[in-house]
């Protein structure tokens, strides 16, 4: 569903189907940094609630969004059509969320003004597009804080579609690369990068804030298994000074209908 226009019907029917009891109501800072509450969703009442009342915050001790400690709290109202169940955990799932405060619209909510600068596109018959290509590194720490390659034999030096290291690091790249899929985002390629220890994991482009949503929560889902993994995944741009750094590159389209314009 994530990314579809659904009822709060057609939601509720799907996790009562799949044992869903708990929802994380997430939302972003102006670093895109996720932050989220766990909520029980035991009873429709208790998810009508959620969708109505949104789950709150004080979003000063949140991060940067916007708020001083004397702001009212900020409320995370979910969008039914970011509903993505949790893929390693059965009876979880994750909205992206819209910030609010006392019922209106909070300007430094990223979300919100992504959607905004959408509905003046929309307003002009354009649907605008956007596929994303997020790399990352897989490491460990040593004892004294420093971080070093997880995989020791990767040493090549130009490792960029390595077959080895892809190899090495199968198990990870094709657990991330189905729970893609089983969420129907249609991860196409996955491929080592140019760095010792780098990766990089497509899926396929979709309207703007969908595609931002995913973003969001496949960091989210790539750090959470590497740590499984024991590992660390970070998507930092320059984790190391000798080594080509991460990207987060975005392939843009605007669309009338069915015609990319570009």
């Amino acid at each position: 569903m994530d990314g579809e226009a659904v009822s709060a019907d057609a939601v509720w029917q799907d996790m009562q189907a799949r044992g869903i009891e708990f929802v994380f109501a997430q939302f972003v800072d102006m670093y895109a940094r996720p932050s989220a509450k766990l909520v029980p969703v035991d009873s429709r009442e208790a998810f009508d609630s959620l969708l109505t009342d949104g789950a709150g915050f004080a979003g000063f001790a949140a991060g940067e969004i916007g708020q001083v400690p004397s702001d009212p709290d900020i409320a995370a109202i979910p969008d039914l059509a970011s509903y993505t169940p949790v893929p390693w955990e059965l009876n979880l799932a994750r909205f992206a969320c819209d910030v609010t405060v006392e019922g209106e619209d909070w300007a430094y909510c990223p979300r919100t003004i992504l959607r905004r600068m959408l509905a003046r596109a929309e307003d002009k018959g354009f649907e605008f597009k956007m596929g994303l290509e997020l790399e990352y590194f897989l490491v460990k720490q040593r004892e004294d804080g420093s971080i070093v390659i997880a995989d020791p034999h990767d040493t090549l030096e130009k490792p960029c579609y390595d077959m080895a290291g892809l190899t090495r690091r199968y198990d990870f790249l094709t657990q991330v690369s189905r729970y893609c899929n089983n969420l129907g985002w249609g991860n196409y390629a996955n491929d080592h990068e140019d760095a010792n220890g780098q990766f990089e994991q497509n899926f396929t482009y979709a309207n703007a804030l969908t595609s931002c949503d995913r973003g969001i929560f496949f960091r989210y889902m790539v750090h959470t298994l590497a740590e499984q993994h024991g590992m660390i995944a970070t998507f930092m741009p320059k984790p190391f000074s000798n080594l080509t750094g991460n990207g987060c590159h975005f392939h843009m389209s605007l669309w009338d209908g069915d015609t990319n314009l570009f």
